[in-house]
């Protein structure tokens, strides 16, 4: 039996499934959750936990970083320069993530590993992957920091990354903000594994309902009318899509999905205010999850992983 971990993104609210695996963890006696998965795919803040965890580190630890750093990296630039550049500056994030990566590449991975992000000069997608297929001969000489930053450069919230080559790449949110249909693409297509011996768990950032009013008498909607409520619309409609996805090649009972439903704008993705609010959330739904994780997950780690390209 394979299993997937698939993380979503969502900045500041990523605390809520770092804490979660954390709960998860206590019971692991200090292992980490990466030794019991075989493919790990995160986008955004997904990807930073998806990176960190790939390196072996305890959900914990990965916990303490957004604590320290979390109000660090949503510190806001002045309003003038808001207006003409991105909400936040980038060096914050690269200094902070620097200090948690250091000079690691994606060759240091102990797991399968996916990380999304977007050319923005083509729009097609990009994606940082471990060499666990003879095609991927490349990244995995890359440093993590290109990942990272790259899959979570979210447009207006953070600048451009340019990669090494010189490729401008954003937020892998904008197309794969839920990447289970891309995980289970990748485990069916890529890795060949046969169907029906995959689990898969994706764990989003919260949720909340869509406030859009659908009635008839109200259904010829302009921008005031729309709003942010069309971003929500989009994100919502592409996560459904992607857990669809998931669930028509692994099998239905073979995908789990934990994502709490939350009041409307309770929680926004540089809330650095809110981070014990979701460290909280993420205890609770951890604690009741823990049974489906020693069942379906826990009991055997995974098979150690050989990347096909190895660091000399």
């Amino acid at each position: 039996m394979y299993k997937i971990l698939s993380i979503d993104g969502g900045g500041i609210k990523g605390v809520f499934p770092v804490s979660f695996l954390a709960t998860i963890e206590e019971d692991l006696e200090g292992k980490s959750i990466v030794e019991y998965f075989d493919l790990i795919v995160g986008t955004s803040t997904g990807g930073l936990i998806a990176l960190a965890l790939s390196l072996g580190f305890r959900a914990s630890e990965i916990l303490k970083f957004y604590e320290e750093f979390g109000p660090q990296i949503f510190e806001r630039r002045g309003l003038l320069s808001q207006l003409s550049k991105a909400k936040y500056a980038q060096e914050p994030l690269k200094k902070a993530l620097q200090e948690l990566f250091q000079d690691k590449v994606i060759g240091d991975c102990k797991t399968r590993l996916i990380i999304p992000s977007v050319n923005l000069n083509t729009g097609e997608v990009y994606m940082y992957k471990t060499a666990h297929h003879e095609r991927f001969r490349s990244d995995y000489k890359k440093p993590i920091i290109e990942a990272a930053l790259a899959t979570s450069a979210a447009p207006t919230y953070f600048p451009v990354q340019f990669d090494s080559a010189g490729a401008a790449l954003v937020d892998g949110g904008i197309c794969a903000n839920n990447p289970a249909g891309l995980a289970a693409v990748e485990a069916v297509s890529v890795l060949g594994w046969p169907v029906g011996n995959v689990q898969l768990l994706s764990i989003g950032c919260t949720m909340e309902p869509i406030l859009v009013d659908s009635d008839r008498s109200a259904g010829d909607m302009g921008a005031a009318q729309w709003g942010m409520n069309l971003l929500h619309l989009t994100m919502a409609a592409q996560s459904s899509l992607s857990y669809g996805t998931a669930q028509l090649l692994l099998g239905h009972q073979n995908v789990h999905r934990i994502c709490p439903v939350v009041g409307n704008g309770k929680f926004s993705l540089d809330g650095v205010d809110k981070i014990p609010e979701l460290k909280g959330i993420g205890s609770v739904e951890g604690r009741k999850a823990k049974s489906l994780f020693w069942d379906i997950f826990l009991k055997r780690e995974a098979e150690l992983f050989l990347p096909i390209y190895q660091l000399v």
